[in-house]
This record gives structure tokens, sequence and C-alpha cells, in this order.
């Protein structure tokens, strides 16, 4: 293992939701590096809305506590807890052949840490670190994609134009003959889908039957919009997390004659069709790869410095606006 010296690195700052609702940075110490450890100097954070905003809330149902842990959370879902999980930074000390590499990690928003090296990998040359804070977006996309089972030339529904369902739709149109809309009540919202060249409808207004209809939006009128416009034996993927929400859903009149399947996706499993071959890095590693386009940088919705995100954090989660917020180290 190279050993490096890094000044000043015996403690780190994080941010921790103290109570429902408050959050703080607060500092704590860091243990010396050991063998098969990297110690990563963060770059860049995401905040992921969604979850982050039911963590923040204490909206996390007791049921699913232990499966909604992150790889490297602290605390408890009673709080006080330390979530994230997009974190990209340097490698300062570690095996020689990761020292000064750029690395995506499930971390939460922290400035440094250390974690065994096989919990980062590596980012492709042509990824830039800036745009990396996706990569667990990018994930639950493809996730998303594969409980789809989208082929090509289907008709494609996609509700939700935040930015798990933007980049959903973004795989989509690139299946070949797929024909591909996002759907959102927000028209201020099309301009980010043309951004990403994609065909938006407000909610409302969509006409004729889909094959595979994806809610993405959280919204149980959304996923009640979605059946009405299922053909014949479509298929409809519950993406959203509702967290001790209820969601009523009328599964009588034509629900059975019309053979619909209606299933849920959620990344913390792999789709049982790619569970013998695939494991969460090659996931993780792919969803880098489809990073590398420049259009995916209309994703990140505003910066915000790491030393400012105790007051910044509230707002940020509130905000219908946010997609992929990043904070800067």
């Amino acid at each position: 293992m190279s050993q490096r010296t890094v000044t000043n690195r015996s403690e780190a700052q994080a941010l921790w939701v103290a109570e429902a609702g408050r959050c703080e940075l607060r500092r704590q110490p860091l243990e010396p590096v050991q063998k098969g450890e990297v110690f990563v100097r963060t770059l860049f954070s995401g905040v992921s809305r969604g979850t982050e905003n039911l963590v923040f809330q204490g909206k996390i149902p007791q049921s699913e506590w232990e499966r909604m842990r992150g790889p490297n959370m602290e605390g408890s879902f009673t709080f006080p807890i330390k979530y994230g999980y997009a974190s990209v930074g340097v490698v300062e000390e570690g095996p020689a052949g990761l020292i000064d590499k750029t690395v995506f990690c499930l971390y939460p928003h922290q400035n440094f840490y250390i974690v065994p090296h096989e919990n980062v990998i590596v980012l492709p040359d042509l990824l830039p670190a800036r745009r990396a804070v996706l990569a667990a977006n990018m994930e639950t996309a493809l996730n998303i994609i594969w409980d789809a089972g989208i082929l090509p030339g289907d008709r494609v529904a996609v509700y939700g134009a935040g930015v798990v369902g933007l980049l959903v739709a973004f795989l989509a149109t690139r299946i070949c003959g797929t024909e591909t809309s996002i759907i959102d009540r927000d028209r201020q919202k099309e301009a980010r889908a043309s951004d990403l060249g994609l065909a938006f409808v407000e909610a409302g207004s969509l006409e004729g039957e889909f094959d595979i209809l994806i809610n993405a939006s959280g919204s149980g009128e959304a996923l009640a919009d979605a059946l009405d416009h299922a053909g014949q034996e479509a298929r409809i993927v519950e993406a959203s997390w509702y967290g001790s929400r209820l969601v009523e859903l009328s599964l009588g009149q034509s629900f059975h004659s019309r053979r619909l399947q209606l299933i849920s996706s959620q990344v913390g499993s792999i789709p049982p069709a790619r569970r013998a071959r695939w494991n969460y890095s090659r996931r993780l590693a792919k969803a880098l790869e489809l990073l590398c386009d420049v259009r995916l940088d209309h994703l990140i919705s505003g910066e915000t410095a790491f030393s400012d995100l105790e007051g910044a954090y509230p707002r940020i989660l509130s905000s219908d606006e946010t997609l992929c917020h990043r904070i800067r180290y």
C-alpha cells in the first residue's frame, strides 16, 4: 500500500439530520487508513431529493428501516442520522493503483472519508467529476429500464419529469424504434425534457395506449392515469416510493380483463433475469458509463458550497425545482 501524508486530515465534517426537519454540520475523528482501505477527499456530492427528503422529514416506515440503510450510513432513522449516497472524490491514500484516481462512492455528505477500496469505483475517462454525482440516479434508472423490459418499437410513457424520470425516458429513447413520452403536471418542465431530446406531455393530455408505462412521479394520480392508458397486457412499473403515505388505486373495471401487469421497481435488488450475471459493481460501472453524455449536465439543477449546506439543505429538499443538487467541497 502506498503511504501518503495528508495534512490536517485527522477529522472530517459531515451533514447530520439531528431530528426531523433539522440538520447540522458535525465534526468527527478519522482513524488511520488500514490495509485495503482508501482515504477519499470529496470533490462533489449529490442530493437525491426524493429519498433524502423522506429521511429528513422522518417519514421512513419502521418496516423499511433495515432495507433503507445506506452502505455507509451512520445513526438511525429515529435520529440523528447521516444519510446520502452520491459522493465523488479523489483517492489520496490507499492501494497504489488508486492513488490520485477520481472515484464514485455510495457515501453521505462528508468532506473526507475512509472506506474499503472495493467500495469505490474509478470514473470513466470521459466522465467529469461534476456530472458523476448523477451515478446513483442513473443506476436507479437503469434498474427501472430492466424491470420494465422495454423492447424496440414499444410505446413508452414515463410519468414524472424529476431526475429519475428524465433519466428513464432518456435511456428508453436510446432503444431502437421506441416512442417515448414524459408526462408531468408542471408545464415549465418541458424545457428540461427538450434539453434531453424528449417529447413532453402535460398531465391530463396524454392520448392513446402504451406498451410500457413507468411512474416515477411519486403521485398516486399518475399511477391511476398510467392504468387508464395501458394497452392490452401492457406492463406498468411503479418506480416511486411513497414512504408512509397510502395510495388509493382502483383495480376493478377492465384491469383484469386487460391482463395488466403492475410491478414495482427498487434499486436495492437486481432484476431476477439479470441476477446470475450482474452484480452491484457491474451495474454501477455501467451507470457511470451511461453518464458520458454532455446533455445530462442539464439534470444538475443547482450547486451549493458544503460549508453552506446546513442552512441550504431544507430549501433544496423542499423546492420542486430541484433535480440533482450538487454540493461543492
